[in-house]
């Protein structure tokens, strides 16, 4: 059970329609419909009858309502106490962020950074990995997601999560593919990103360990993008493997052979910032989004 579950059936609770709590806790539909899925199954209670009118709450979930707000503000209190203690964090940071804002969680991140630093103001902007980059380095950014294993002292980072990739083509593609190997892979066409991202440089490294060159047909910088172009036919390209296995499983796309490579999620920020109170208090939260150890 998490604080995060108990605030969202709080608030659905409260508002009694699952769209207006999702909007109020800058949340996806299917991410706040999933915190309460974990709470019944933890609890092995229903704790909404769902209907055309909204979200209803069961005797158990009006039972459970009021512990649920008492641990919340006890919570709240806690982090009051903290933030008195250490001094309130203020001012204006600006972070970059990739293509997949719900891979990132940066709705659970962001609703987490205005709750415990209220007076701390956050800026987004969308990057492509490259770009992120050298901006987090050149100081046009103050912190960024960021894909990819760079080696630069003058940059920290903190590592959320392993990525893999996997190599996908149209579904209808699946016949000729399925037996063909680099060779025949060489000459079908390829939807790649831009040289900056780090996608490129993945799929420039599994092509160079084969010895293959594809001809690139089609240019694209967004994850969601690439996926939309495989599904319609245009080319084989590299997909993130849970995006992929999803839609595989669909029936949209198919997946050549075995081939994985993995990168890292990463939130980058400058080396010697480390200890400034805005970036330090982001990356505290974002261990806590995330799971991390401290």
């Amino acid at each position: 059970m998490e604080l995060y579950q108990l605030r969202s059936f709080v608030t659905v609770a409260q508002l009694r329609h699952l769209t207006r709590a999702a909007e109020k806790l800058h949340l996806s539909q299917p991410a706040l419909s999933g915190h309460i899925k974990a709470l019944e199954d933890e609890f092995q209670l229903t704790l909404f009858e769902r209907s055309s009118s909204g979200m209803q709450l069961t005797p158990s979930g009006l039972r459970l309502l009021a512990a649920a707000e008492r641990t919340l503000a006890a919570a709240q209190s806690l982090r009051n106490d903290a933030r008195a203690i250490r001094g309130t964090v203020t001012g204006v940071v600006s972070v970059g962020t990739l293509s997949d804002p719900e891979f990132l969680r940066l709705g659970r991140f962001a609703a987490a950074t205005m709750e415990r630093h209220p007076l701390l103001q956050m800026q987004f902007h969308r990057e492509v990995s490259g770009a992120a980059f050298e901006r987090v380095r050149d100081g046009d950014l103050d912190a960024s997601f960021y894909y990819g294993d760079r080696s630069d002292p003058t940059i920290a980072g903190v590592h959320l999560t392993e990525i893999a990739y996997r190599v996908v083509a149209p579904i209808d593609w699946a016949p000729r593919i399925g037996p063909a190997g680099w060779a025949e892979i060489e000459r079908e066409p390829w939807i790649l990103t831009p040289s900056i991202s780090t996608h490129w440089e993945l799929a420039n490294g599994l092509f160079r360990t084969y010895g293959v060159s594809p001809a690139k047909v089609v240019e694209a910088d967004d994850e969601n993008v690439i996926a939309s172009l495989v599904t319609s036919g245009t080319g084989m390209a590299l997909m993130r493997e849970d995006i992929a296995l999803e839609k595989a499983n669909a029936g949209t796309i198919c997946l050549w052979n075995d081939v994985r490579v993995t990168t890292t999620l990463q939130f980058i920020h400058q080396e010697d910032r480390a200890e400034d109170p805005a970036l330090h208090a982001l990356v505290d939260v974002l261990r806590d989004v995330w799971h991390l150890p401290a």
